[in-house]
């Protein structure tokens, strides 16, 4: 996937532990340990949208429509 350049601005203390971390060899340079950081809490953060979502499931309204939505078996598409 094409990349895109972007400028930030990022807190100083911040910006050190990140040097101190690239120093150590954590990630090798600055630019992939953004990109890592910012995939990591997106992916996060999707994962907590799914759960607050599927919390606001009525479980006997979701087990009426699947059991509505069953049917007969020989009605089923092949696959």
């Amino acid at each position: 996937m094409a990349k895109t350049k972007v400028a930030v601005t990022i807190d100083g203390k911040l910006l050190e532990s990140l040097d101190t971390m690239i120093a150590r060899r954590q990630f090798p340079n600055r630019s992939q340990a953004m990109e890592l950081a910012l995939a990591e809490k997106l992916e996060r953060m999707s994962r907590s949208r799914l759960a607050r979502e599927c919390a606001r499931l009525d479980p006997r309204e979701e087990k009426r429509l699947a059991d509505e939505g069953l049917g007969d078996a020989d009605e089923w598409p092949a696959y």
